[in-house]
């Protein structure tokens, strides 16, 4: 899902750097690219490059701007959801971008058409950058998703289902058909239920115990077995015994 960040910014800015730097992580690849990664940056025409194991360093720009945004836009400020967070960070940066940056000796406004003359132009292909994953839908009608558990219509039990998940939403199809959508969350080991599927969870649940007590009883029936098989075997008579031990005494 870092491509899928990295390709929004490169449609929000209109161009494509010629190289971009990540961590040596295993959603990207760890001393070696991913196949999705690698045909992500075929895609856009740009390099990646891969940092070293536990080296800060190799980014300090990157760590840099992150405190920036802690210290300068997100301390005092309070946020209820991931899209107000990201409209509070819009109004805030034309702000913060047209204020004088001594280390870069310009306004950021005035420094990013600069850079953007240097990148290279976006793609007539937008990449992939969606998780993709079929699955046959469990018993409790929940599919994961980035460790998050989200409802399906539970009328699809067993059968496979295609769960894809983008930055803003989890859809789930079957043959083509959207059977669920929710919107993603970015925190972990959560459960997103939707209650449509909780009710007709319900309603095949009654309709099955009302089937089940229409079912017309059976009785078992064991099998005794017979005590003459065991005579046979071990030919003993029991109508001329008795004559024979009276003859005897």
């Amino acid at each position: 899902m870092c491509s899928a960040g990295c390709g929004r910014w490169c449609r929000e800015a209109g161009a494509v750097p010629s190289r971009l730097t990540w961590d040596n992580e295993s959603g990207i690849g760890r001393g070696k690219l991913t196949e999705p990664v690698s045909a992500f940056a075929g895609t856009l025409g740009t390099q990646i490059k891969l940092l070293k194991a536990r080296d800060p360093e190799s980014k300090g720009m990157v760590e840099r701007m992150n405190q920036f945004f802690r210290s300068r836009f997100m301390s005092g400020r309070a946020f209820t959801s991931p899209d107000d967070f990201n409209e509070q960070l819009a109004s805030w940066l034309p702000v913060a971008n047209n204020r004088l940056s001594r280390s870069r000796r310009g306004r950021p406004n005035d420094l990013i058409s600069i850079d953007r003359a240097a990148m290279r132009g976006l793609p007539p292909m937008a990449p992939e950058v969606v998780f993709r994953n079929s699955v046959r839908l469990p018993r409790d009608y929940y599919v994961r998703a980035f460790s998050n558990d989200y409802s399906v219509d539970p009328t699809m039990i067993g059968r496979v289902v295609d769960v894809s998940a983008s930055l803003d939403t989890v859809s789930v199809h079957h043959d083509g058909v959207l059977i669920a959508e929710h919107r993603r969350k970015w925190a972990r080991q959560l459960t997103v239920t939707d209650p449509a599927h909780v009710a007709r969870a319900a309603e095949l649940r009654a309709q099955f115990q009302a089937q089940r007590a229409r079912r017309p009883a059976v009785t078992a029936v064991v099998e005794t077995a017979s005590l003459a098989r065991y005579d046979e075997l071990f030919r003993v008579d029991i109508e001329t015994a008795p004559t024979e031990l009276a003859v005897a005494s």
